[in-house]
């Protein structure tokens, strides 16, 4: 009798647990037909391309040429349309200055439905943090950027330049175009672990490596399961190979991470090792966040730390990549422009052997090349809020509270009512008299407004001597037989590299 009986508890707890789950997950579902809904209602006044009934615009904006078919909208679609990853998750997609103002001149928090995914990789740092904490954060981070900061980090970007140089060196004498992409990947870590950790010159080790192969992953990864909808929800996602490919590469990050933080506090215990950081050539920005001290003397706790140096380590990072890679597929592209940036950093340079500080500001020209190649090919293509009020646009059309909003900035810098002929590369749009009048909010290569990068002056630097020390050594010219194909990965990257054939400049490099 005693077996059936728990044989019958066991039953019934089974069919208790599966009516449960089955009524839990009806809830869920009327939770998101319900959301859907609103945001479906608050867009009913911006029309829009035609949705898939399952996977909204997702199976579009997966293909190559995703990134132009935005831009074809936008012709169809002035201002803004609504942008549906699945059926459960709607934006209203925005490419219009005025449009840009209305939402990024405020302080509206990242949009959860996209930043949340960022939070098991780099934790809650700057880029998702939101209210006071967000405020202690970036007033914390500032002086970290200051320009007495970066001007010692004209040399380490140098040093990182010349290493990745001298290999190109050799393949340029191969006579055979090779991908750039990857070799600027590493040199910008290799940067980005000097400014940050204080390494030492000896260049990427194994554990750097890994990071380094681990952060490409990473953003990847993101970018597919954002326009996956099967993968948003967190408990399905981390049961796919998807979902646990990114928590091992997480785990390689973090492990990094952890291991650069333990080692530094360690030393910091020591007064010696203090006094020693005090007087190094340069702080690192681990230095500088181990000391930041607010009004109340409060510091960042571990968490923080980690956090603060995952997400400066990865938008440090990846965006230089990208910054870097199509400012010099544009030199080949355009070599009349490319020699002009020559002739000017030659000038600049002189007799020195090396650029300082001063030489950056004098670079004008190299300047508006890189800004119109910022204007072509943003670094981040898209970005996006969710409102903490509600917003009303020029036209008089307007959204509720709880809207999300897309920024998409590689559109907004090919709209062609904000930029005559936007498909054509013409670095004088960014001449001081060509940039009077024009609207601050048309270019945004690093956002715009309160929360704006705070990073761009560092990225802005670094931007400056890669590229003149490249044109200093390097011709650079197209291989027609592999056009770069685009493709948003978080950043903006290219499905098969970016090839290009160098003729070195340096003398004897023919012998």
């Amino acid at each position: 009798m005693a077996p059936f009986l728990l044989s019958l508890s066991v039953s019934r707890l089974a069919w208790l647990a599966s009516g449960l789950i089955l009524a839990l997950g009806f809830l869920k579902l009327a939770r998101l037909l319900l959301r859907r809904q609103k945001l479906a209602r608050a867009m009913d006044r911006f029309p829009g391309p035609p949705t898939h009934w399952l996977f909204g615009h997702a199976l579009e904006i997966q293909q190559t040429g995703s990134l132009d078919k935005v831009v074809s909208w936008a012709h169809q679609f002035p201002h803004a349309h609504p942008l549906w990853f699945g059926q459960f998750i709607g934006f209203l997609n925005i490419y219009e200055p005025d449009y840009a103002k209305a939402v990024y001149s405020r302080g509206d928090p990242k949009a959860p439905d996209v930043y949340d995914f960022f939070l098991q990789w780099i934790g809650k740092g700057l880029l998702v943090l939101e209210g006071p904490k967000w405020y202690q954060h970036r007033k914390l981070l500032t002086p970290g950027f200051h320009y007495d900061v970066l001007k010692p980090y004209v040399a380490v970007f140098a040093d990182s330049t010349r290493t990745m140089l001298d290999t190109w060196e050799k393949m340029a004498r191969e006579d055979k175009s090779f991908d750039i992409f990857s070799d600027v990947g590493r040199m910008a870590l290799d940067t980005l672990m000097k400014c940050t950790f204080g390494k030492g010159d000896s260049g990427l080790g194994q554990r750097d490596h890994s990071y380094y192969l681990a952060v490409n992953s990473l953003t990847l990864l993101m970018q597919q399961r954002l326009e996956s909808f099967q993968y948003h929800n967190d408990f399905i996602y981390w049961l796919t190979p998807h979902g646990r490919r990114f928590l091992r590469a997480c785990k390689v990050a973090h492990d990094h991470t952890d291991h650069v933080i333990r080692e530094r506090k360690a030393a910091l215990k020591n007064e010696k090792e203090w006094e020693k950081i005090q007087k190094k050539r340069h702080l690192d920005f681990l230095d500088i966040l181990l000391g930041a001290r607010d009004e109340g003397g409060s510091k960042l706790s571990d968490a923080d730390l980690r956090a603060e140096v995952d997400t400066f380590m990865f938008e440090g990072h990846d965006t230089t990549t990208s910054g870097i890679s199509w400012f010099l597929y544009c030199m080949a592209l355009y070599p009349e422009h490319q020699h002009r940036c020559r002739e000017e950093v030659q000038e600049i340079l002189g007799d020195q052997d090396t650029f300082q500080w001063d030489d950056l500001s004098k670079m004008t020209y190299l300047t508006m090349c890189i800004k119109e190649s910022f204007r072509l090919y943003p670094p981040v293509p898209q970005v996006y809020r969710q409102l903490s009020k509600p917003v009303t646009f020029s036209d008089g059309r307007s959204l509720p509270t709880g809207s999300l909003i897309s920024l998409h900035i590689y559109a907004l810098h090919r709209n062609g009512a904000v930029w005559p002929d936007p498909e054509v590369f013409d670095p004088l749009r960014f001449s001081p008299e060509n940039t009077v009048g024009r609207h601050p909010f048309a270019f945004m290569p690093f956002s715009a407004g309160p929360r704006n990068c705070i990073g761009q002056q560092f990225a802005m630097s670094e931007m400056k001597v890669v590229t003149a020390l490249c044109l200093l050594r390097f011709e650079f010219s197209l291989d027609p037989s592999q056009p770069p194909i685009k493709i948003p990965q978080l950043i903006l990257r290219s499905k098969n590299g970016i090839h290009l054939h160098l003729k070195s400049l340096s003398p004897g490099s023919m012998k």
